[in-house]
């Protein structure tokens, strides 16, 4: 497979300039990528964007709620959780993104600032979006949404974070889900598979950030072979239907593909969405032609599941 032309002009740039974070503090990573960050000067409209905060298991856990610029009746609810090693990245830095699946769905996206690694090791992300999708279901009628249509989904460490909380919403009752997003997820830490050697180096998301990322959110060897820290361990029957994304160029595409083929062989239904010719996180880089065709057909999909469904 070849890499996305518009990638292979940039790659080398992306990769070089990609901090050393396995040589840096949690503090010290969040403070370089944020000093990153260029907010666009026009971002995409929508309806609405509120913060607000949640109750969470440990304090308040701040959100941005958005609505899509247009929408006949209520829609889908989708919580999501941002990327970013359990680490860094925050509600602004996937804003753009979040802008795009609400328009797109259109679905009311509830942004979720959940606590982040190694001052909240394993599993205060998930629980804090689990948390925020308990508040999002029972509140769903006041942010415009149908509590019969709640999603959770996130990228990469947030994909890790939504599989965990579809895990923990089935073995705790509730909320009942609709679907999971999963863009590109950490699903396991197993660093040798072949596109780990393929692709841990010289393409923007290295092996060894990546197993820094797993050593800052579960430290204990222990802890990652439980389920909610570990998702490709568990027992995936009765789980919410998924649509998965992976990119060809993805130290951690495999392992994205092998908890496809165990949500298949579980009785899930499942959406497989594959891009040969993108990075990890290639979906957060708007300049891409190849993230915009990513962003619609990923909602087209998203959206499919809900044909027929919506409240009258």
């Amino acid at each position: 497979m070849n890499l996305d032309p518009q990638i292979a002009g940039i790659i080398e740039a992306l990769d070089s300039g990609f901090p050393p974070v396995h040589t840096m503090t949690g503090a010290q990573v969040r403070a370089a990528i944020r000093s990153r960050f260029v907010a666009p000067e026009s971002p995409e409209e929508v309806g609405e964007v509120i913060d607000a905060s949640v109750h969470g298991p440990a304090g308040d856990i701040a959100v941005r709620i958005y609505r899509p610029a247009s929408a006949a009746g209520p829609v889908p609810t989708l919580v999501y959780a941002h990327g970013g090693g359990f680490v860094f990245c925050d509600l602004d830095s996937h804003d753009g993104l979040c802008r795009a699946l609400t328009n797109l769905i259109p679905a009311v996206v509830v942004s979720v600032a959940y606590r982040l690694a190694p001052e909240h090791p394993w599993p205060a992300a998930a629980e804090d979006v689990f948390a925020v999708t308990h508040w999002a279901a029972r509140n769903a009628d006041a942010l415009g949404g149908d509590a019969r249509r709640i999603i959770v989904g996130g990228d990469s460490a947030g994909g890790h974070v939504a599989a965990s909380v579809a895990l923990m919403a089935r073995d705790r009752g509730a909320p009942a889900l609709a679907a999971q997003l999963l863009l590109y997820p950490m699903i396991s830490p197993n660093f040798d598979t072949e596109s780990y050697l393929a692709y841990g180096e010289g393409f923007y998301n290295p092996r060894t950030a990546l197993q820094w990322y797993w050593d800052q959110y579960v430290p204990s060897p222990a802890d990652r072979g439980h389920t909610y820290a570990a998702p490709l361990n568990a027992d995936l029957r009765g789980l919410a239907p998924a649509v998965v994304v992976t990119a060809g160029h993805d130290p951690l595409r495999d392992e994205g593909i092998a908890y496809c083929d165990a949500l298949d062989r579980a009785g899930v239904p499942t959406t497989h969405l594959s891009y040969d010719g993108g990075i990890h996180g290639f979906m957060t880089m708007p300049m891409l032609d190849l993230a915009q065709q990513a962003r619609k057909e990923v909602s087209g999909h998203v959206a499919a599941l809900f044909v027929g469904t919506a409240r009258g």
